[in-house]
């Protein structure tokens, strides 16, 4: 059995889509929070299992002897190591045959605040002894596309990332890699740096959005606290403001630029152009 913790998020849908193209349904569980939400997952037979990162005694049951697991980590910054801890207190105790883990590209030397939970996740699951994957993902290309509207509505992309670049891939490519990983052999104890096959910068982003609207648009720079002031103002809660300029910094320092190829080696072929997911964007 391959569980997906997670599994009604935007990655955790599109891995459970991908393992149904591989194996059959009865071979998937996904561990929801909310049951209704999975009811789609449930119909196409993949068995749920309920529970909550925040409520350890609910993932008692989650996780079965000998299955593999995919621990897609939370969206509350601040919050996921015990949550973490959690999942990876619940797979030890079920003796998972596997592990695998979203975490950040660069693992350990990742530098900057997004990082923490990650780089705390990865020891407590080295710690736990668990077989294990570390599915090191860099940016999605949708952390730009989901605000292009925002971009052409006011011929700017906003940030402080300088002339940094960033190696991003789409979201369905993360997915495929874990997707390979799960049904695959060989992968336990390794770690993979994930990222696009191209870097690029956000004046670039800017460009080619301007050639594939044909509407300018120009990647405006603004000092640290001034773009933490325009996010606020838009109404992103202050603290992920500071994570958000912070991690510009990190492109800044070419944190995100990482092209490894182990994201086109696992999936098997390059992975999703920038320019792709710009015009799938504008399609709406």
């Amino acid at each position: 059995m391959i569980v997906i913790t997670g599994a009604t998020g935007q990655l955790g849908r599109l891995v459970i889509d991908g393992l149904l193209e591989k194996v059959p349904a009865e071979r998937v569980a996904a561990v929801v929070r909310d049951r209704d939400r999975a009811a789609d997952l449930a119909a196409r037979g993949v068995q749920l299992r309920i529970a909550d990162y925040d409520r350890p005694e609910t993932l008692r049951d989650a996780f079965r002897a000998g299955e593999k697991v995919l621990l897609i980590s939370g969206t509350e910054a601040g919050r996921r190591v015990p949550q973490h801890t959690a999942v990876v207190d619940a797979a030890r105790r079920a003796g998972v045959a596997l592990l695998a883990y979203t975490s950040v590209l660069g693992g350990p030397e990742a530098d900057f605040l997004l990082a923490d939970d990650h780089r705390e996740t990865e020891r407590v699951i080295l710690g736990s002894g668990l077989p294990h994957v570390l599915l090191r993902n860099g940016w999605y290309h949708e952390n730009y596309t989901g605000q292009l509207a925002t971009a052409l509505e006011h011929g700017a992309v906003l940030g402080s990332a300088g002339e940094g670049r960033i190696a991003s891939a789409s979201r369905a490519d993360f997915a495929a890699a874990a997707v390979a990983v799960l049904t695959g052999e060989g992968h336990e104890n390794r770690a993979y740096e994930l990222s696009g096959d191209v870097a690029w910068s956000l004046a670039e982003y800017a460009a080619e959005v301007t050639r594939l609207s044909g509407r300018e648009v120009v990647y405006r720079e603004l000092p640290p606290a001034a773009y933490q002031e325009v996010l606020v103002g838009a109404g992103v809660p202050e603290p992920m403001a500071a994570i958000l300029v912070d991690v510009d910094a990190a492109i800044a320092r070419g944190r995100l630029a990482g092209t490894s190829g182990d994201l086109r080696r696992l999936i098997g072929r390059p992975t999703t152009p920038l320019a792709d997911a710009i015009a799938a964007a504008l399609k709406g």
